[in-house]
Formats: structure tokens, sequence, C-alpha cells
């Protein structure tokens, strides 16, 4: 009797703490193809929230690098209330902000925010593909959460993929074994699974198969022009929204199967393991521990003759991508013009140095471009001549390839909102989102522009739950707007729509073509720097 009454007060206390945590929302089900799982039900925001469904199997032991498996049933009710791990990674771009509950290689989870109701149905869908480079990141980031979008009548997905040695190492042997004979890639193709997973469950949550929009930032962005080109995920996609990033040369273009194979080879024959077999009996901390040890920057994605076919240049020309309306851009000052200067003061007589060595037969050309007269000028030629190569060319190619090879509507923008002051004066903000700790903080250079990673958590409506920045009325106002052109894109293929400023489209064969500038004062605008991309052009394609 004693025992019954115990378990039974336990019963009670757990029931309270689940409902003092949840106190705006009550538990509701969806039945999928695996089973039925059980989120929650804000009944603040009216926005239905699936964490940690997962998406696949476990990607561990003998399926580690193979390709993902499809999930298998499950009995009874599964939880879906809390983000699910995130997978294996350090911590490269300092703190990410993670809600994750872990990290492990047991990491294919997505999650839902759906507005749907029992009149509200067919909904516009956007999946999200969260950038780090293909070596860090999650879907459960606060800038990526769906619920603002949702909240828009879009169902939103975001979902994790393996990143680092993890999710893009060929090998010969994984080759040979794998039925489609080719290796990596394999984060990749769980994007593509969670794309499926999409195509074959949205419905249970309100949301329509055959309106769904990829997006992503930076490697996001770049995955959403792999799944364009890739013959496996073209028909899972109507439309596609790109933040800085595509996979084109010199930003993460992916390598032939051949050589991804040998970066394979080279890491075993480095730790003198003798085959794919032997490696897969290692420990978790021991491969994480020699991939770090290793110096590698991840694994580049592959020409794998499955996943894709051709580099992306290739496939756009031949016109073999999808044809969908593409929404992209890039940020105004995306990586510090000291990535070229390379510490170097900003000067008129380093930066034309810099451009010679760099440039050594097309000098000239490349300083007739950029301005470098006055120190000003060199700071703002060093960070556009920076960004350009680091990550704006191969986003304007991708524009350019859409544009020139489809006859579908495609949106240019670059964003332009200066950052605004962070909360805490001991935190520095990182290249790719998130902030890290200095004891010894100095003041930041005035920034000149918007940098990498910035735009995201204005894009998807997210700035309150980024607590690390001062917001200002200027900031909530600038993210409105992008919010709106993302919904308004992701429901009709057009950013446009009432309360927003007016954005043209890329006219096909412009010499100078439209894009739109947001900021606080949100305006179209026509390029008078494409000379610069048609060098890039040259360079990077000789």
């Amino acid at each position: 009797m004693i025992r019954k009454t115990a378990i039974a007060t336990f019963c009670t206390l757990l029931s309270f703490l689940c409902f003092a945590q949840n106190k705006d929302g009550f538990p509701v089900r969806a039945k999928i193809a695996a089973g039925t799982i059980e989120g929650n039900y804000d009944t603040k925001t009216g926005v239905q929230k699936y964490f940690g469904i997962p998406f696949a199997k476990p990607p561990v032991g003998n399926l580690r690098w193979k390709a993902p498996q499809k999930m298998a049933p499950w009995a009874g009710v599964k939880m879906t209330k809390e983000f699910g791990p995130r997978p294996i990674q350090r911590l490269v771009y300092g703190d990410m902000n993670s809600r994750s509950s872990g990290v492990s290689e047991d990491c294919l989870y997505l999650n839902v925010w759906t507005p749907t109701t029992r009149l509200k149905k067919d909904l516009p869908v956007l999946v999200y593909y969260y950038g780090g480079g293909n070596v860090a990141g999650d879907g459960s980031e606060p800038r990526y959460d769906g619920e603002a979008m949702a909240q828009k009548d879009i169902v939103v997905v975001t979902c994790n993929y393996r990143l680092n040695i993890f999710g893009y190492m060929a090998h010969p042997q994984l080759t040979a074994e794998a039925p489609y004979r080719a290796s990596g890639n394999y984060g990749a193709l769980d994007q593509l699974a969670a794309l499926q997973w999409v195509k074959d469950n949205i419905k249970a949550f309100g949301g329509d198969p055959s309106k769904v929009t990829i997006a992503g930032e930076s490697a996001g962005s770049i995955g959403v022009s792999t799944h364009m080109a890739s013959p496996l995920s073209k028909g899972l996609i109507a439309g596609a929204i790109g933040e800085s990033g595509a996979a084109i040369p010199p930003t993460m273009a992916p390598v032939t199967l051949e050589e991804a194979e040998k970066n394979g080879v080279d890491f075993l024959a480095k730790y003198e393991i003798k085959s794919i077999a032997e490696l897969r009996t290692k420990s978790t901390k021991d491969i994480y521990e020699m991939y770090n040890a290793s110096g590698r920057f991840g694994f580049p994605l592959v020409i794998d003759g499955y996943f894709l076919k051709k580099p992306l240049i290739e496939v756009f020309k031949a016109k073999e991508q999808a044809m969908v309306p593409l929404l992209a851009g890039w940020n105004s000052a995306e990586i510090p013009g000291m990535a070229f200067m390379q510490g170097m003061p900003y000067t008129k007589e380093n930066f034309i140095s810099k451009v010679k060595q760099t440039y050594p037969t097309n000098a000239d050309e490349v300083l007739a471009m950029y301005p470098h007269n006055t120190v000003t000028e060199v700071e703002q030629s060093a960070t556009d001549l920076a960004a350009d190569r680091f990550i704006v060319y191969s986003t304007w190619k991708w524009l350019d390839l859409q544009n020139q090879n489809s006859d579908k509507p495609v949106y240019r923008y670059v964003y332009s909102k200066l950052r605004p002051e962070l909360v805490d004066k001991n935190l520095v903000a990182g290249l790719a989102g998130g902030t890290s700790r200095t004891e010894t903080p100095t003041a930041a250079p005035k920034a000149i522009g918007a940098p990498h990673a910035c735009e995201i958590e204005y894009a998807m409506g997210n700035l309150d739950r980024i607590k690390e920045f001062n917001w200002t009325a200027d900031d909530y106002l600038v993210s409105k707007t992008m919010l709106n052109y993302f919904a308004n894109f992701i429901k009709t293929g057009d950013p446009n729509g009432t309360g927003v400023p007016t954005w043209k489209k890329m006219e096909k064969g412009s010499a100078n073509p439209d894009y739109q500038i947001i900021d606080v004062e949100t305006k179209g605008a026509t390029s008078t720097i494409e000379k610069r991309y048609h060098f890039h052009d040259t360079f990077y394609n000789k």
C-alpha cells in the first residue's frame, strides 16, 4: 500500500512538473509513417511543435559512412518534445547556442513547427538547413526556430545532418560496398532523406508536399544549391532560398570521387588504420580526436555520379537543375578586409602589393575595379574583395546560372543592416553566429557592413530568441520586412506582397541586374559592379 501511494505521488509530481514546464500548451499527437508521435500545442502562439523526430536509423556501428536508412516503425507513442542530439562536432565558431540534448553520432532528428488547424490545411512548407561549413551546427539553434515563420501559415522543418568526418569522408572501400558505387556526401544524403520524409509525412502536420521550399545559410545555402543540381532531390522541391553560398568554386566546391577517396585513404594511413572495417570498430572519442588532430577542416562534397552527376555549373548550363523560383543573396561585409590584407594596414601601397601578389597577371584589372586611393577606400575594397573571393562570387554565379538557364523568377538581395551592440561587452561575435567570451576585450573596429550569418535571426523572425545583442526598433523593422519577404516567397514563389517594398526580379541577360537592398531603408537598386563578378567568373573557371 505504501509503495502504491509513493508511485501515485511520484506520478502526480511528474505530471505537475510537465505542466509547469509547458504552461502555455497541451499535448498533441500526429500519426506518421513510422508511428505516432506526441508534441505540444502552444496556445499562446497557436503553433504545434514536434522536436526530435527520428527520420532515419541512427548512423552508428555498421551504418557509419553509409547512406541514411529508412526509420523502422515503432509501437506506442514516441515523445517528441525535446530536440534530439546534434551531430558530433567541436565548437569551431564559438558557442552556437544549441538547444539539443547532447552530441552524438545518433543525430538524425528533425523538428516541425506547424500552425495547422481542423480548417487550415495544405500549407506551404519550409525546410531549413543550418550553416557551419559542414563541420558544425544543428537544427535546434534559436536563430533557426520555426515558430515566427509558422505564424505566417507555413509549416517549418529543420533537420540535422552528419558533419565533418562522419558526414563527408569518402574511401574506395566505402565506394565498393555502396549499392550506388560512390562514397562521401552522407550529410547531403541526410538532407535528402529529410526531404523524402517531408514528402511522405508532412500532410500529417497540415503541409502540402508539393509546396516545399528549401532554404539555408552558408553551408546550408551551399546545400540548397546542390539539391537544386541533384537528380535525386529536384523533384522534391518547389522553391529555393540561399543566404550566402553555393557549391561553386572557390566556395566549398565538390571534388571528383577520385580526389575524395584519396583524402579518405590519406586519413586512414595517417593513423595506420588498415580498413574501413577497422575504423568502424573505433569509438566516437577516438575518431573525434583523430579528426581534430588531423588539422582537416571537414571533407569536401563529392561529384559522386549519384547525388551529384556533374559540377554545378555544368548541370545548370545543361538545364538539368530543378526549375524552381530562386531567391538568394549575400551580406554587405561577409568577411573582414583583413582576410585579404592578412594583417597589413589599410594603405594604398599595401593593397596594391597584396593585389599584385594574389593576381600577378591581372593586377591592373583588379585594381581598376576596387578603388584604393584612400584608407577608407582601401578598407572597403579589401572587404569587398575578401567577400567576393570567400562567398559572394559563388552566390552571384548561382543566381546568374538559374536566371540564364531557366524560365523561373530569380530574386537577388544584398543584406546591409549593421549589427547592434552586444549587451555584454566581454563577448565577441563569431564568424558564423553565436558569441564567445573574452576576458581582455578590445574595441572592435567599426563595422562597415553586415557580416556573414548575421541575417539569419532577422529572416526567421527570431531576434527575441537571441539575447546577446541589444536589439533596436530598426532591427525589428528589418526583421519584419525580411521575414515577410521570405514568407511571401515560400507561399507564392514571389517575395512581393502587402506592406513590403517592391522587389524586382532579375531580368534575363541584363548587364546591370536589379536587386534588393535589405536594410532600415529597404529598397530596390541596379547593380553597377557586375564587372567584378564577371572577372571572378573568368578567374575561377579558366
